[in-house]
């Protein structure tokens, strides 16, 4: 069976792919040797560029339920990887406040927990059952990143089957709710680990940069850190929309 058969089929190549920004962390930190967190002044300001230029940012639900009504044009998918405590604490305010809405894809397995997969630091805590529902309450939705933020290219039958479905039945066991959407850690996917997620019973999954597979389970992103200023995301802007075209 090829990757073509196993992922969902790509939107009609005449319309425009989807833009969705990745974030992951939203904190006044320094040390970040990663380049993963924005603080909440930034991440305002670069949602304040997204309003000025006429684009909402949305969950991917609600994204790709647009678009498959045709009417995604003004629309920009807003994603936080990692499930960091301070998405609520910091990123639902400022999402909030230009009335956007977002996706983030939490770790099941390490509520409570930290980001121990970085070895550089700095440890960061993460959202528990609580800050979950909070999170959904505000308007979020919940996708799952796994149950322990691992790699799932090389891994065994068995923790595929934990981190795709064992996931996605614990946060609906939080939330009351199976979630849709998957994102994969590190962004490392295959055809086995997307046939492991379409099984699993999710509608989508984002991967990170375009890749040879694609559709529904490989939704590429544009990564957003501390470092982006209006320059930087009308060039990221741009590169998307050459993409789009090829």
């Amino acid at each position: 069976m090829t990757a073509d058969t196993l992922l969902a089929p790509s939107p009609d190549a005449r319309t425009p792919a989807s833009w969705v920004l990745m974030y992951h962390s939203v904190d006044d930190c320094a040390d970040d040797p990663y380049n993963i967190t924005v603080s909440p002044a930034r991440l305002d300001r670069q949602l304040a560029w997204l309003r000025r230029r006429g684009l909402t940012g949305v969950s991917m639900t609600r994204l790709l339920a647009a678009r498959a009504r045709g009417g995604a044009a003004g629309l920009v998918g807003l994603t936080f990887d990692d499930g960091y405590a301070d998405f609520v604490e910091s990123a639902v305010p400022v999402l909030r406040g230009h009335g956007f809405t977002a996706t983030v894809f939490v770790l099941p397995g390490r509520l409570g927990g930290r980001n121990d997969w970085d070895p550089l630091g700095p440890r960061k805590p993460l959202l528990t059952a609580d800050g979950i529902r909070a999170a959904a309450a505000d308007g979020m939705e919940i996708g799952s990143h796994g149950l322990l933020h691992t790699g799932l290219t090389g891994t065994g039958e068995e923790e595929l089957r934990r981190e795709t479905a064992g996931s996605r039945a614990l946060i609906e066991e939080i939330t009351g709710t199976a979630p849709e959407g998957f994102c994969y850690p590190y962004g490392h996917l295959d055809a086995r680990a997307a046939e492991a997620v379409r099984t699993a019973g999710y509608g989508y999954a984002c991967a990170i940069e375009p890749g040879p597979l694609t559709g529904a389970y490989a939704l590429p992103r544009t990564y957003v850190g501390r470092r982006d200023t209006a320059v930087s995301l009308h060039a990221k802007r741009a590169l998307h929309r050459w993409r789009g075209t090829r």
